[in-house]
Order: structure tokens, then C-alpha cells, then sequence
């Protein structure tokens, strides 16, 4: 995504999310297929509803053709991030501890000195200290690991069945 584009959007969509006391917990404009896509994720305590991305929906729009910063054709979608939402903020790893989470790091690792690197860790979240997220491991071995922030390429709350 272009970042000048990326930023405007931004800066245009944050004041809006905000007036309705949501949280923009990601934003992607990229092309689709032959069309260019405006994806806009919100949430907010006790989750998102669909007429909630509805009103943000026809909010954004109206501001979008006003300020016209993209200047090709594009779909506008806005919805929850799900079950599975991501966590990207040293505030989510925070609001989520205690829930089941999926990391996915850069570079191989062996936080937990089980002498083999890996980039896939499951577990419990304990929080964040600092830039380190504390995970407990519910696998066989269990145990308690840290993963710097910088090092975390994808971090996604896990569906608990």
C-alpha cells in the first residue's frame, strides 16, 4: 500500500471511528482482483454490529467523495475483525490477556531454549512488559516465553471452542 495514500486514509477515517467510539484495528487498501478495495476494521467493547458498520460505512463514504484521495475506482468494506482479530498495539496484547492467541514471529526462534528455532507459538496471552509479550504455552511442555514486539509478525486471538 502506497503510505502517503495509506496515511491520508488514516488521518481522514480515525476522527470518524472515533466519534463513534470505535477502535480502527486495521487498514488495508490494496487492489483486488482488477478493482482497488478500502477494508476497514473497527472494533469496540462487547463487539461490533452489523448496523454499527453500516453507520461507519456511510460515514466514511460521505467523507471519502468529498476529499477524493483516491483517484481510482475502489469498493469500501467495514466489519468486525472477528474471532480471530489480530493484535497490533501493545494496547491489544493488554486488553486480550488471559485469551488463547496464535504468534507468528520473522525469523526462526527458541524463546523457551527447547533447542529448536521455530516461528509458531500458541498460548496463553499473559500480557506485555515492556516490548516483550508474555505467552504461556499450552502445549505438552508448557512453560512461560517472551517474544519481543518487533520480532512478532502476526499475532491473532485463537477461536476457543
Amino acid at each position: 500500500m502506497d503510505k502517503a495514500v495509506h496515511q491520508t486514509l488514516e488521518s481522514l477515517i480515525l476522527p470518524i471511528i472515533g466519534d463513534f467510539g470505535f477502535e480502527l484495528v486495521e487498514l488495508d487498501f490494496k487492489t483486488e482482483g482488477r478493482s482497488w478495495l478500502v477494508r476497514i476494521f473497527i472494533d469496540k467493547p462487547g463487539g461490533v454490529t452489523l448496523d454499527d458498520c453500516v453507520s461507519v460505512s456511510r460515514e466514511v463514504e460521505a467523507v471519502l467523495e468529498v476529499e477524493d484521495p483516491i483517484k481510482n475506482a475502489y469498493r469500501l468494506e467495514v466489519s468486525s475483525p472477528g474471532l480471530d482479530r489480530p493484535l497490533k498495539k501493545p494496547a491489544d496484547f493488554i486488553r486480550f490477556a488471559g485469551k488463547s492467541i496464535k504468534v507468528k514471529t520473522r525469523e526462526l526462534i527458541d524463546p523457551d531454549g527447547r533447542g529448536y528455532a521455530r516461528k509458531t507459538f500458541t498460548g496463553c496471552l499473559v500480557g506485555i512488559d515492556g516490548d516483550l509479550v508474555k505467552i504461556e504455552q499450552t502445549d505438552r511442555k508448557g512453560g512461560f516465553i517472551s517474544i519481543p514486539l518487533s520480532d512478532i509478525a502476526q499475532a491473532n486471538l485463537e477461536i476457543e471452542l
